[in-house]
């Protein structure tokens, strides 16, 4: 049997690939075959993955809108379950290119989801994101109303009601879609991390930049908000941590029956410029930086709820803040240009 993994060579996607491949309870046993486009990835990343592991994956470059491929893919080999992280992820870009998010992310995902139940595979595990939360209050829980403030926001939501609808429709789907809060950090090994394509569009992999000199300095937005310093405050979540929730939820589909929303967060909110002193300490190098104005939709403060994983997944984070940030050095340190 085999554990199709979309976008497994993007950064929360191989780090999941390579808990997966060092379990050692024995509680997951499938061959993993990979599918990614690369259009924000890398095939060293595979090589990495070996490195760390002392295992190899299948890879096919193929695109999730493209039918023809996933069906070679189903037909080839005999999947039991997929965990779906392929997508477009950044929020900024998706107000500048929306219809590239809808086909990407909705359109591709509902490709996926018609080849999966022609081939009667019924277990998913899908990449969601807080942003379905809107403008709610934290703490953040799954009872909230959701909406979504931009495009990213609104493909997340839409491929939720998705899941939902198809959940409905038939009885032995089981899926769970795991909402992600603030992924940061690395493997402990520096092998592999966050290498987006241009400019980055989240905080921590901007910071590491600037701190290598590839980028001169980091823009906070705003410094005006009701926190502990004006800095907007989010709730950053380890990426092995946020692994091992994809690994848990994995284990756990035989009990989800329907679909089922699940925060994957810390509970705890930290400040930008909590981050960027941290990581000035922990790295040694001075992190300059200009306050700008905020950005249109941005909240104060977001943080989440994370009791339903612990109790449906046995699910808890292990790493700190400290943690986060000194395995981001490490890995940008020894990877000053990423994977290039």
């Amino acid at each position: 049997m085999s554990l199709l993994i979309t976008g497994g060579t993007g950064y929360i996607g191989s780090h999941t690939v390579v808990e997966l491949l060092q379990l050692t309870d024995g509680n997951i046993e499938q061959d993993i075959v990979i599918v990614d486009n690369l259009s924000n990835s890398s095939t060293k990343v595979l090589e990495r993955i070996t490195q760390i592991t002392d295992k190899t994956v299948t890879f096919i470059e193929a695109d999730i809108r493209d039918e023809s491929a996933l069906e070679r893919i189903f037909t080839q080999h005999t999947i039991e379950a997929v965990i779906h992280f392929a997508g477009l992820k950044a929020v900024g870009e998706s107000n500048e290119i929306p219809l590239a998010y809808y086909d990407n992310n909705v359109s591709g995902t509902v490709t996926l989801l018609q080849v999966m139940k022609k081939h009667q595979v019924k277990k998913l595990v899908f990449s969601s994101s807080a942003t379905v939360y809107g403008d709610n209050e934290s703490p953040l829980h799954e009872g909230m109303t959701t909406s979504a403030t931009n495009p990213y926001g609104q493909t997340k939501l839409m491929v939720e009601n998705i899941l939902f609808d198809v959940a409905k429709s038939d009885a032995d789907w089981s899926i769970a879609c795991l909402r992600y809060f603030n992924p940061i950090g690395a493997h402990q090994s520096g092998l592999i991390g966050e290498s987006p394509n241009g400019i980055p569009n989240n905080l921590l992999p901007y910071v590491s930049q600037v701190a290598v000199g590839r980028l001169k300095e980091l823009q906070v937005f705003g410094d005006d908000y009701n926190t502990i310093d004006g800095t907007g405050v989010r709730d950053y979540i380890h990426v092995i941590d946020l692994a091992l929730g994809h690994v848990k939820a994995l284990q756990n589909l035989e009990a989800i029956k329907g679909c089922k929303a699940i925060n994957l967060g810390t509970g705890n909110g930290t400040s930008v410029l909590e981050i960027v002193n941290n990581f000035s300490e922990i790295s040694g190098v001075s992190i300059p930086y200009k306050v700008v104005p905020r950005r249109a939709g941005d909240l104060a403060t977001v943080y989440a709820d994370a009791s339903l994983a612990n109790e449906l997944l046995a699910w808890k984070t292990q790493y700190s803040i400290t943690d986060m940030i000194a395995d981001t050095w490490r890995w940008q340190s020894k990877n000053p240009n990423g994977y290039n």
